[in-house]
């Protein structure tokens, strides 16, 4: 089934059509700049402007980061708090035109790992963790994904882990790789000891300098970078929707 998959990011949203029977991209993604203040009319737009490039009149998937039930926004921690109690999934079907399925960013990613990327084939217990504006993350146990964990915001020696551990703190507070690899470690010990995961899978932005950080890490979980790189979110969201369709 070819489905459009779109990934809503803080910087960028970008989407292309999807095979969802092997996770190919049918076309070259194409990306529009996030708006300022990612308030939900303008977002709608540029979603719809994405169906416009595509000329889509089909289903479309949509990673989304916020916890999402039944399409519903319930958590804001990186956007605008106005999408908080938004029909996320009612509003994007309207600007249009086409039913759309939304899902938690990370899991999409997760999805798409697990099924055609670093997790596929594994069994037993695999974290995902999507390391950029924030820290996103997927469960998945013997393949079945445990939605909207949101493990980023859990508390590691009482700050919360995506303040002091995400990309763009490493940017912003100007963190040296060793340093903000130490940061990571105790974050990704901490899931450790909580899930006792068979893998774990690091993906977003920053795994693009994997070879500055992940030597350093110290976990006995096998941990490996996504193969599907900025892929990732876009593949998942066609297949959460696929997954919904059939």
């Amino acid at each position: 089934m070819q489905i459009l998959g779109i990934d809503i990011g803080g910087t960028g949203i970008k989407g292309a059509p999807v095979e969802t029977e092997n996770g190919l991209l049918l076309s070259e993604r194409y990306r529009i700049p996030t708006p300022d203040g990612a308030k939900p009319a303008p977002v709608a737009e540029v979603v719809a402007e994405l169906a416009r490039q595509f000329d889509w009149h089909a289903p479309i998937g949509c990673g989304f980061p916020a916890v999402i039930r039944d399409g519903v926004a319930e958590t804001a921690a990186n956007i605008n708090q106005k999408w908080i109690g938004t029909n996320v999934a009612q509003l994007f079907s309207d600007a249009t035109q086409c039913p759309v399925y939304v899902v938690n960013d990370a899991d999409a990613a997760g999805l798409a790992e697990v099924t055609f990327g670093a997790g596929r084939g594994v069994r037993g217990v695999i974290l995902m963790i999507t390391i950029g504006t924030g820290l996103g993350s997927a469960l998945f146990i013997d393949g079945k994904l445990v939605p909207n964990t949101e493990l980023g915001h859990i508390e590691v020696d009482c700050d919360e882990a995506e303040l002091i551990a995400s990309d763009i703190v490493r940017k912003e507070q100007d963190l040296s790789w060793k340093k903000w690899a130490k940061r990571l470690d105790k974050y990704l010990c901490t899931l450790e000891n909580l899930f006792s995961p068979d893998l774990i899978i690091v993906g977003g932005g920053a795994v693009k300098k994997q070879d500055q950080f992940l030597p350093l890490l110290t976990l006995n979980t096998r941990i490996i970078p996504a193969l599907l790189g900025n892929d990732a979110g876009i593949v998942g969201a066609a297949m959460a929707a696929h997954r919904k369709l059939v």
